[in-house]
């Protein structure tokens, strides 16, 4: 079995996690968000995240935290201040 299909096992269509989202418009700043898993419409065998009404394929390339706190440490850790991590 792959790194890929270890993965994806990790997680389920319905599961709610959170990954860094980047502004498109503001290139430096960086967000925690909510994402929910969910099948990819492309590909049913595949796992996607829909997150701003897109699908994005669940891939180990990711930074994807299974709760909120986990995220916010992650971001600490990368970031810097945690406070600027905010859910929208």
């Amino acid at each position: 079995m792959d790194l890929f299909t270890n993965y994806q096992q990790q997680y389920n269509a319905g599961d709610v996690v959170y990954v860094f989202y980047r502004n498109p418009h503001i290139q430096n700043v960086t967000n925690i968000q909510e994402a929910a898993v969910v099948r990819n419409p492309e590909n049913p065998n595949e796992l996607a995240l829909f997150l701003y009404e897109t699908y994005y394929p669940l891939s180990d390339e990711m930074a994807v935290y299974a709760s909120e706190d986990e995220a916010k440490q992650a971001y600490h850790y990368f970031y810097g201040d945690v406070a600027e991590g905010t859910i929208e």
